[in-house]
């Protein structure tokens, strides 16, 4: 579980980035580079707010059917 202190760093480790934005002159630009932005923190959030990403990202959790279901 994150808690808030975390996630107020995690947030606060992205503000330079944010604050660079300004110098940007094409809103193309700035549009694009806010996004990359917050998908990285929405990303970094989600991770730590679920569980830490596995070795391979293909595999999911392990599923045993219903057996019930089966018939």
């Amino acid at each position: 579980m994150m808690s808030k202190e975390e996630f107020v760093a995690l947030a606060l480790s992205r503000w330079p980035e944010l604050e660079s934005l300004d110098q940007e002159k094409d809103f193309y630009e700035y549009e694009r580079r806010f996004e990359q932005i917050m998908l990285d923190l929405s990303r970094a959030v989600l991770e730590r707010k679920i569980s830490p990403v596995g070795k391979d990202r293909r595999k999911k959790t392990k599923f045993e059917p219903d057996s019930a279901s089966s018939k």
